[in-house]
This record gives C-alpha cells, sequence and structure tokens, in this order.
C-alpha cells in the first residue's frame, strides 16, 4: 500500500497522467471508494429532460447565477437545485470543488481523477448548467488582498475547531495548514473567476466552513449579492439568508414584522405541541429530531435524585463545545469554554446556591472533550452544590426546567425554552432569540457576574412576567414556522424526497404554487414578511 501512494505521489506531479490512467480506465466507476456520484450520475439525463421541457415554456431571461460546492454530497445537492433553477430560466454556473473529506490530505493523482470522474458525471448536464471546477479555474498566481488574508485565516480556524471540536486550536498543527492552503487557494481561484464572470447571484450552502465559507467572503468582498442556506431538523423546510451567513439565523427582520401581529390560536396551539413532544421524547410531524433520552419524570423525582434542597436552583444547559452554532458567537467572553470556567469558578464560591450543569445529549456523538472535562479543568474538585448530568444521563431536561429558578445558556434553544415555561434565563452567546424581550442579556462580564449576585439576593425581582412569557410563545412560533421556507429537498436525505418531488412536479403549477417563492428568494428576490 505504501508503495502505491507513493507511486501516487509521484505520478500527480507529471502533466496528463491521471488524465491518461483516466482514459485507460474506460470505466465511469468512482475511482476512489469515498467519493461517489452514482445517484447524481443516474438521475441527471431525466432532470435534464424535465428541465428542457420547462424551459421551453420561459418567455425573458432569468439572472446570471453562480452556486458552489465542495465535497461530493453537496455538489450533488447543488447540483439538484441549480438545475432547478435552470427550469426555472436561468443561467446557472455550477462551480465545485471535487473533494471527499474536508479534513483529510489527499495527493494530487487521486484528486484529479476525482475532478476527472465528476467532470464525466456532469458532462450529462451540459445543455442546462454550466459545470466549473475551481482546481481548473487558473489564476496566474492572483494575490489575495489584505481582507480576504485576515477572512481565510478565520475561516481556516473555525474549520479546524469545527473538525476538532475543540475551540482552543493548535494553529502549527496539520490540519490547521491543510484547511489554510486549501482556502487560500479556493479564495484565489474564486476571486479571479468572480472578477471575470461577474454572476448576479452567487449561491452557497452553508456559508460559514470550509470553502463555502471561503466563496461566500469572496462574494462578499466583491459585494456581489449572495444566498446561502441550510437546513434544520423540519422536513422539507429550508433556512435562507441573503448577504448573511445563515447560520448565524438573524431573526431582527422577520420579528419587527411579527412582533406585534396577534397569532391565531390555532398557530399557538402548533407549538405548544411541538414543546409536549420535546418534553416526552416524541417526534413531532415534520421534525426529525428526537430533543430528549426519556420522556419526563417530574420535577420532584429529579429535584430527589440530585439531592437538591430548598436553595435556589441554577440550570446551565450547554452546548455541545466546538459546534457550529457556537463558534464565533462570543460576545463578552473569548469562548464558550471560558464562559463555562469563569462561571463554575463563581458557583463554586456560592454556597448559597445550587448549579446543576445539563451537558448536551449530542455529546454522545461527538468525539470532542466534553463539558465534564472543562469543568473538571477549571476546579479542584467538584464542591456539592454542583450537579453535572452527563451527556448519556436519563435526566429529561424539561424536567429541570420544572425546578430550575433561573436559567444559564450560551446559544443553545432550551434558553428559549427555559422563557417559555416562565423561567428566567441569561444569555450569554449571539443567539436568534436574544434581545428579543423575554431574557437578560448581559454584555460584560461585569453585568454577568452582577446579575448572578442580584439574582442571589432577590429571586422574586427576577421573575417573568405573564406578557414576556407570552412573548416568548409568540417568538417560538415565528422561529419555527415562518422563519423557515417551504423546501422539497432538505439534505440529507434529499434522493428519498425526490421520489415524492421529482423536478417536474417542482417546476409545475402545483410545485411553484408551493415552492415558488422559496426558488425567488434563492436567485435573491427579498424575502418579504409583510403577508
Amino acid at each position: 500500500m505504501k508503495s502505491k501512494a507513493a507511486a501516487k505521489k509521484i505520478l500527480g506531479e507529471v502533466p496528463f497522467s491521471a488524465d491518461i490512467y483516466w482514459l485507460m480506465r474506460q470505466s465511469e466507476e468512482p475511482p476512489t471508494k469515498n467519493y461517489y456520484l452514482n445517484k447524481l450520475d443516474n438521475a441527471l439525463p431525466g432532470w435534464v429532460d424535465q428541465v428542457a421541457k420547462s424551459r421551453a415554456q420561459i418567455n425573458g431571461e432569468g439572472k446570471k447565477i453562480l452556486i458552489f460546492a465542495a465535497l461530493h454530497y453537496w455538489i450533488s445537492h447543488i447540483t439538484l437545485v441549480g438545475a432547478t433553477l435552470s427550469g426555472l430560466g436561468h443561467e446557472v454556473n455550477l462551480m465545485y470543488l471535487p473533494y471527499a473529506r474536508w479534513e483529510e490530505p489527499i495527493n494530487r493523482f487521486d484528486l484529479r481523477q476525482q475532478n476527472l470522474y465528476t467532470k464525466s458525471v456532469l458532462r450529462k448536464a451540459d445543455t442546462i448548467l454550466k459545470p466549473v471546477s475551481l482546481l481548473d479555474v487558473k489564476t496566474y498566481n492572483d494575490q489575495l488582498p489584505d481582507q480576504l488574508i485576515e477572512v481565510v485565516e478565520k475561516i481556516s480556524l473555525r474549520d479546524t475547531q469545527y473538525t476538532e471540536q475543540l475551540e482552543k486550536v493548535d494553529q502549527d498543527s496539520a490540519l490547521y495548514r491543510l484547511r489554510l492552503e486549501r482556502n487560500q487557494e479556493a479564495a484565489q481561484k474564486a476571486l479571479h473567476w468572480m472578477r471575470e464572470k461577474t454572476p448576479e447571484v452567487v449561491v452557497i450552502p452553508n456559508g460559514s466552513i470550509l470553502e463555502m465559507g471561503i466563496v461566500y467572503e469572496v462574494a462578499k468582498y466583491l459585494d456581489l449579492p449572495r444566498i446561502t442556506y441550510e437546513f434544520g431538523e423540519q422536513r422539507n423546510r429550508i433556512w435562507l439568508a441573503l448577504d448573511k451567513e445563515v447560520m448565524r439565523q438573524e431573526t431582527d427582520h422577520l420579528w419587527v414584522s411579527f412582533k406585534d401581529r396577534s397569532v391565531p390560536s390555532g398557530e399557538i396551539e402548533k407549538v405548544r405541541d411541538l414543546f409536549d413532544s420535546r418534553q416526552k421524547a416524541d417526534l413531532w410531524k415534520n421534525f426529525s429530531r428526537q430533543w430528549q433520552i426519556a420522556p419526563t419524570q417530574g420535577g420532584s423525582m429529579v429535584r430527589q435524585q440530585l439531592g437538591l434542597d430548598e436553595r435556589p436552583v441554577v440550570v446551565l444547559a450547554a452546548n455541545v463545545i466546538g459546534d457550529s452554532l457556537t463558534l464565533g458567537r462570543a460576545l463578552f467572553s473569548g469562548s464558550m469554554t471560558e464562559w463555562l470556567e469563569r462561571t463554575v469558578k463563581f458557583f463554586a464560591e456560592r454556597s448559597d446556591l445550587q448549579l446543576v450543569v445539563r451537558i448536551h445529549p449530542g455529546e454522545r456523538y461527538t468525539k470532542g472533550p466534553s463539558v465534564a472535562d472543562t469543568v473538571n479543568h477549571a476546579l479542584k474538585s467538584v464542591p456539592e452544590n454542583i450537579h453535572l448530568i452527563a451527556a448519556d444521563d436519563q435526566t429529561n431536561t424539561y424536567d429541570l426546567l420544572e425546578i430550575a429558578d433561573i436559567g444559564l445558556v450560551y446559544t443553545t434553544t432550551v434558553g428559549l425554552e427555559m422563557a417559555m415555561s416562565g423561567v428566567p434565563v441569561l444569555v450569554v452567546g449571539q443567539t436568534h432569540y436574544r434581545g428579543k424581550g423575554f431574557s437578560f442579556d448581559p454584555n460584560s462580564w461585569e453585568e454577568y457576574f452582577s446579575l448572578l449576585t442580584s439574582f442571589s439576593q432577590d429571586q422574586e425581582s427576577f421573575k417573568l412576567t405573564s406578557d414576556q412569557v407570552k412573548l416568548a410563545w409568540h417568538y417560538a412560533y415565528v422561529f419555527f414556522f415562518e422563519y423557515p421556507a417551504p423546501f422539497p429537498w432538505p439534505m440529507p436525505k434529499f434522493w428519498k424526497e425526490l421520489e415524492e418531488w421529482p423536478i417536474e412536479r417542482v417546476l409545475s403549477p402545483e410545485g411553484m404554487a408551493e415552492y415558488g417563492d422559496t426558488f425567488r428568494y434563492l436567485v435573491g428576490e427579498p424575502r418579504s414578511w409583510a403577508n
């Protein structure tokens, strides 16, 4: 195996060696086991026919669109989205980077093989799309402006944090250097291509990490309109953002429009049903995530199991360290880790309060350090007034809300649900529900610790009013049921969804009635909340 890898390394530097080998193989099968577009290869002829029929009925010109992704599974998805936009009359440039893994190096020979394989698959869509491999873009050693050099370094750091699920990472590590090298190359090539071709709209999944984040930042530097999109836990729903990173989940404009509107009681009942399913550890309607391991037992049972007494109970609901919804979200703390460390040290000196740290159940599926490690590292020994609930513990988080006198959160949605339950909550990270009128939002360490001290002296003054609780329910409705837009093919199960919603059905009058607005938003039409 070592000799084969060495041979590929040598051949990778020989011009056209990969091309010759590809021709000699006389096979359209994937060249490596980790990079495959089989389903896309089989689907494309049908998609081309369906799109061609739709384009034949289009009058007028659409927009010049660039849609980009790296990694083979995202390439399949943007091809589907791009084909549909082509069916709506737009000119779509489909740009891609043919990587299988973002965190592992690949020899040039295999990378060129994957590039040739991707070209051979996408060639079937030449009549409806313009495929562009970013690997093939010539830059002539273009220098990046200082502003983009800084951005490349920032995203490379974020990529490393995300991969290792750490907030403190070694910037001399092989992983950071790999991400920096790939991101620098992507930035140079994307900048060159966009300057030359000047797309009217740039569409990018995620837009915050990896080369997708780089292309977003290059488009931003060039002041090009850009759409980012991602998917949550709801089937047939998509998150969209115009000229923003979608993972920031910015809802300010949405909230301005909805805050003073009355919501029909039937709509609030939808939120109540969803909230109830979360508590019972059930799945609800089109939501694909089960939020709890076990159903509720009741607050009194949990209080007894934890050995809690009559002292005020503070519940800290942690995120997973290094999660994409926490990276870069610090306001006054350097990171979520620093906030955890300083918080537990504060409570270690406050025997008049009881702190319950609910470690995120998602830690069961991650490889990074646990919040428990952070707490144990910060304290010489965990005092009797601090209780840790492990990720795999059967305790239902909503039983903790029942006994909580106040909550502490970074960005987790549990903070919103605390307010919905009438529990006052301090929100210390940049999250979508912060500043919406039903949370305490400190902007400095001094303000944060002052609020905790004030709470220890007068819990009554922190209680939420009935209007604040209603506002939290109102916001929950807006976030869960108005913020996501209808969309037929969410990742990662879009191949399954295609069975119900093939392209021709989406492009039909029926499909446009259901999803037409979303596809208009995807090409830069501002989303209106007025209706």
